[in-house]
C-alpha cells in the first residue's frame, strides 16, 4: 500500500521493536533508510539481512542524548543520499522508579533520551528535510495520562505531545509534524508491567489483548506517508480503546 520509492528516512533508536517494524516497511516500500541506535551490532545484523549490498541501508552509532552526534548522524545522510525526506525519532527509554525516590540522575536519564534526544534529532535534521517531508515522533499513551511510577517517563513524552505541535506550527507549510501514541505493544519493554498487573490491563482494553509492533509501524508509516499529506500537529492513538476506557 505505501510507496516511499526514492524517499530518504532516518529512524533513531533503530533497533526496538517498533522501529524494526518500522525498518522492515519502509524497505519493503522502497526506502532508503538511514538507522542510528546506541547498540549498533544488532541493528547492523537486520541492516544485513535486509540489504546485503548496503545500498540503501546505512548505520551508525548514535548517543541521541548527545547534541553533537545528532548533528553528525544528520549530516551523514545529506551526504549519503542528498538530504532528508523523512524522521522518526524511535529513541526510548523506561524505566520504573516512583517520584519520591527518584535522583536527580535517574530523572535525567530518562528526560536526556526520550524529550532531549527528540530535540537534538530534529534540530539537526530541520536544515536537510526536503519540502514536502515529514517528522512522526512516537510518544506513549503515558504522555497524555501519566503513569504510575513511570513519572519521568510520562513527562517526557508528554513534553513530546507539545513539540510536535510547536512545530507543525513552525515547519508548516512545507513540513508536517505528527506523532503517534502507542498503548500496550507486545516489545520487551512492557514485560515488567504485564507481569504485574497484565491481566487487569488487558481487561480494561476494549480489544482484549496487546498491540503489535506492526500496528503500530502501519500508523507511523500512514502519517510518514502522502496519505497523510493534509494531516500535520495531530495525534494518532493505537491502543487497541485502552485510553478511552482506562
Amino acid at each position: 500500500m505505501f510507496n516511499f520509492q526514492g524517499k530518504t528516512v532516518v529512524i533513531t533508536g533503530a533497533s526496538g521493536g517498533i522501529a524494526v517494524s518500522c525498518i522492515e516497511k519502509l524497505y519493503q516500500a522502497g526506502a532508503q533508510l538511514l538507522l542510528t541506535d546506541i547498540q549498533l551490532p544488532a541493528l547492523q545484523q537486520l541492516a544485513a539481512r535486509l540489504d546485503p549490498s548496503a545500498q540503501r541501508i546505512l548505520t551508525l552509532a548514535q548517543d541521541v542524548a548527545d547534541s553533537a552526534q545528532a548533528d553528525a548522524v544528520m549530516q551523514v545522510a545529506a551526504e549519503r543520499f542528498g538530504g532528508i525526506d523523512i524522521l522518526i525519532p524511535c529513541a526510548g527509554l523506561y524505566r520504573a522508579c516512583a517520584l519520591k525516590e527518584m535522583s536527580d540522575q535517574e530523572w535525567s536519564k530518562v528526560t536526556a533520551v526520550n524529550l532531549d534526544g527528540v530535540f537534538y534529532s530534529i534540530r539537526a535534521a530541520i536544515p536537510y528535510l526536503h519540502q514536502g517531508g515529514a517528522i512522526v515522533n512516537v510518544t506513549s499513551m503515558a504522555g497524555h495520562k501519566g503513569s504510575y511510577h513511570h513519572g519521568h517517563y510520562a513527562a517526557s513524552k508528554g513534553a513530546v505531545l507539545n513539540l510536535t505541535r510547536t512545530l507543525a506550527m513552525e515547519l508548516a507549510p512545507h513540513i508536517r509534524v505528527n506523532n503517534v501514541s502507542p498503548g500496550l505493544i507486545d516489545t520487551p519493554m512492557i514485560q515488567a508491567l504485564m507481569q504485574e498487573k497484565g491481566e487487569q490491563l488487558l481487561a480494561q482494553t476494549p480489544l482484549h489483548r496487546l498491540g503489535r509492533a506492526d500496528e503500530v509501524a502501519d500508523a507511523i508509516l500512514y502519517l510518514a506517508s502522502d496519505f497523510a499529506s493534509f494531516i500535520t500537529g495531530e495525534t494518532l492513538h493505537v491502543n487497541g480503546g485502552l485510553y478511552i476506557a482506562s
